[in-house]
């Protein structure tokens, strides 16, 4: 603690020089090993890939359930143009053919590949030569592995390849990234004749289950691809690629949105199911919510947010005395309130800020020893000092006051959300314990704008976020 003060005085010095934008992407994982278009041997070549059609079925990680796996399958369809027969090396790049690391100074390798051709297996070894040229390679090595194998290409015949592997998506819960690199494709003959990339989920494909547009920090998706069934995919002809046209794409971790299927399923069966409108709700958070704790700002992440709010305000319906379900609906608002209200510095019309002091107000009369409700009640005193006040356990719930205390930022007064509009004193709340059947008290105007940064910074260092 003797250390505060200088502590005190650098945040102030971040505060008054460095911009106050919010920062919506952080490092990811380690990437793991794209899969690839072929490549053929280091001579010039007459054949060309008249056809590719290649498949990544997405499956949950058997490892770890967080995490996702994509088996792929890939097939190619040659034709020698020329008039000799062409036997060559064809190769299959085992890490990052463009000789990068997975971000972290780490090279993995995809662990296995069966290769056939014309519908035979052949066997394949692993060689060191030179990477790929890229357009954007950054050459951390010279040399990286490849799975190597011989294949005859007779003069205008057509020989198919068929490679199956099985690579890794990256990024945090609960988003996954798979990539597929084209542009090594045009190591052959002319153009690609026709492309087909399909990616298969285990479940109808639709914009809340995948990130088009970015939101999770990993890119985003390559536009352009079909959603039909539980497919999307690309389609190209006569492809000259290049690295532009390389294809990604971010889906939610199947095990999740798997989840949000069973509690949909579960609720319609069962509506007056409480407890399954809260795991729903929840299982919607998680979708919308990312790692940082900002929600997505698309069209889709918007509608996850809205039917997170609704299952939850159905599940405190039912179950009104459960202590758990009130954080989890306060933590989901604080979100909302934290990222697309204040920090943005817009008004917040839907009173927002006082639902969720509401909501954890009412979590900590039902059960005074929630240490979540605590913890984000003392997150929110930090980031926002004028609607919490705290005092070791001790809570004063300044955003729940009629008339705010000067000086304040708020700007115009809010309507109240229940059927009773009577104002109430400042709410203290003493290690949590309130009346059981305390009435919400009138909202109170809402912040806005950033001028409680230095709390802010100071506050987060001492949070770690639990959620419900």
């Amino acid at each position: 603690m003797k250390h505060l003060p200088i502590f005190l005085v650098l945040t102030l010095v971040f505060a008054l020089f460095f911009p106050q934008a919010p920062a919506h992407a952080d490092a990811a994982p380690p990437e793991a090993p794209p899969g690839t278009t072929l490549l053929p041997g280091e001579s010039i070549t007459q054949v060309r890939m008249e056809a590719e059609t290649v498949t990544l079925a997405i499956f949950e990680n058997p490892a770890d359930s967080d995490q996702a796996r994509a088996k792929t399958e890939a097939v190619f369809t040659m034709r020698n143009l020329g008039t000799e027969a062409e036997t060559m090396a064809v190769r299959f790049p085992l890490s990052f053919f463009n000789g990068n690391s997975d971000g972290y100074g780490g090279f993995p390798e995809i662990a296995s590949i069966d290769v056939k051709v014309d519908g035979k297996t052949v066997s394949t070894r692993r060689e060191i030569q030179p990477f790929a040229s890229s357009e954007y390679s950054y050459k951390e090595r010279e040399e990286l592995p490849w799975v190597v194998f011989d294949v005859t290409f007779p003069p205008e015949q057509d020989v198919m390849i068929e490679v199956l592997y099985t690579v890794d998506g990256f990024g945090y819960f609960p988003y996954q990234a798979f990539k597929y690199i084209l542009e090594t494709g045009a190591g052959w003959n002319g153009t690609i004749g026709s492309a087909e990339i399909i990616v298969r989920l285990p479940y109808e494909v639709n914009e809340k289950n995948l990130d088009l547009n970015g939101q999770a920090g990993h890119g985003e998706s390559t536009p352009g691809g079909v959603m039909s069934g539980n497919e999307i995919r690309w389609s190209f002809t006569d492809l000259e690629p290049t690295y532009l046209d390389n294809i990604q794409i971010v889906v939610v971790t199947p095990t999740l949105w798997e989840k949000v299927l069973q509690e949909e399923a579960n609720v319609e069966k069962n509506p007056n199911d409480g407890e399954a409108w809260g795991r729903l709700a929840k299982a919607y958070k998680e979708v919308t919510m990312m790692p940082k704790g900002y929600l997505r700002e698309d069209r889709a992440g918007f509608e996850l947010y809205e039917l997170s709010k609704a299952a939850y305000e159905k599940c405190l319906s039912l179950l009104p005395e459960d202590p758990l379900w009130h954080y989890g609906y306060a933590d989901l608002l604080w979100a909302q309130y934290q990222y697309g209200i204040y920090s943005s510095g817009e008004t917040d019309t839907e009173n927002i800020l006082g639902k969720t002091l509401t909501a954890l107000q009412t979590s900590l009369a039902l059960d005074p020893d929630n240490q979540l409700a605590k913890d984000l009640l003392l997150e929110i005193s930090y980031q926002v000092p004028q609607a919490v006040q705290a005092d070791g356990e001790n809570f004063t719930l300044l955003g729940l006051t009629a008339t705010p205390l000067p000086p304040t930022p708020w700007a115009a007064e809010a309507t109240p959300t229940l059927e009773s509009a009577e104002a109430v004193p400042t709410s203290t709340l003493t290690m949590g314990v309130l009346p059981p059947n305390t009435p919400e008290p009138t909202a109170t105007n809402p912040l806005c704008g950033s001028a409680f940064l230095l709390p802010a910074l100071f506050g987060l260092l001492f949070i770690r976020r639990k959620r419900n």
